[in-house]
């Protein structure tokens, strides 16, 4: 299970950025097959056009603003976001490969974490979260790269299934992440001993594992990274989800441009996150799928948060007792 986190981190972060960009510009990689069309209908503009349809847009028939998003998506975005991914990932592996993963010595006895509620809605964002990175990565680098490699037939079946996954799972996400949110909000406020941990960078700086409460200061990080950024994929998604809620081309122009953007953000921030609760730190995947953890690893990276369970644990054997 750790291995195959690791193997996804891999794949995710590295496999399509890097085959996209290892030969040059993506502009130069796909023509459009309308494009000598278009050259024509751009020749004779600003020449009036008309339409049957009465609206904002009907006798538009090339947007400037789609112009530019265009270019700003071919390259810069797929560029850059493929380089951003493929770099974090490329240092998560090159830090495990120099330090490898915290471990520690189990004592046999084990602890509750979380509960029932808490490990379903996690798994359900989870995947949810897992579905729509892909199907928006292949939406995203898919042109570049498996339409070269496997054709058009091939690729027009991958994309609309993907494209119609992505729209799907979009009002699922936005349902797990308010469950997720209600659920762990009151846990992930931030607190003075949370500065204390990330100025140790979590033991890495200073020497000790700094305590911590039930969630650390780079757990609450990656939540509020989560929560806000995932607030403006959903907005955003809502709007391209229903192009009608708008009036006019350019706000959906900018909804693609702030969902890209902050898609990008989410996925190489979760690419931390996977790695720190599999392979990084050894024995919290176990936690969040039995809702156990080991007791020696309780009191090594949350020590605030078991003291105070110990202490709890003591006054309900005492009350017992009475």
């Amino acid at each position: 299970m750790k291995r195959g986190c690791l193997w996804l981190l891999l794949i995710l972060g590295l496999g399509m950025p890097l085959v996209a960009f290892s030969a040059g510009p993506p502009g130069d990689k796909v023509l459009n097959p309308g494009a000598e069309l278009w050259k024509e209908v751009r020749g004779r503009q600003p020449a009036p056009a008309t339409t049957q349809v009465q609206g904002r847009d009907t006798a538009v028939l090339i947007n400037p603003w789609g112009e530019r998003f265009r270019d700003y998506r071919r390259d810069r975005y797929i560029r850059y976001s493929g380089y951003l991914l493929a770099g974090v990932v490329g240092l998560l592996l090159l830090y495990h490969l120099l330090h490898g993963g915290l471990e520690v010595a189990e004592s046999g006895r084990k602890v509750l974490r979380f509960e029932a509620t808490e490990r379903i809605v996690h798994w359900l964002l989870a995947v949810v979260f897992l579905a729509l990175a892909v199907t928006g990565a292949i939406l995203a680098f898919g042109r570049f790269v498996i339409l070269p490699w496997l054709g058009g037939e091939a690729f027009s079946v991958i994309a609309a299934v993907s494209k119609q996954a992505h729209n799907l799972l979009g009002p699922l996400f936005i349902v797990a992440l308010l469950w997720f949110f209600v659920l762990f909000v009151g846990r992930n406020l931030p607190k003075l001993v949370d500065l204390l941990w990330l100025i140790r960078a979590g033991g890495m700086l200073g020497g000790g594992h700094p305590p911590a409460g039930f969630f650390n200061g780079g757990e609450k990080i990656w939540f509020w990274i989560l929560a806000v950024g995932g607030a403006v994929v959903s907005a955003s998604g809502i709007v391209l989800d229903f192009p009608s809620l708008v009036e006019g081309r350019d706000p959906l122009v900018l909804a693609l441009v702030v969902h890209g953007a902050a898609a990008v953000i989410l996925i190489a921030a979760s690419f931390g996150h996977m790695y720190l609760g599999t392979v990084g730190v050894k024995g919290s995947l176990q936690g969040m799928i039995t809702g156990l953890v080991d007791e020696a690893w309780a009191r090594t990276h949350h020590a605030l948060w078991y003291e105070q369970l110990k202490g709890k644990k003591k006054a309900v054997e005492r009350n017992a007792g009475e």
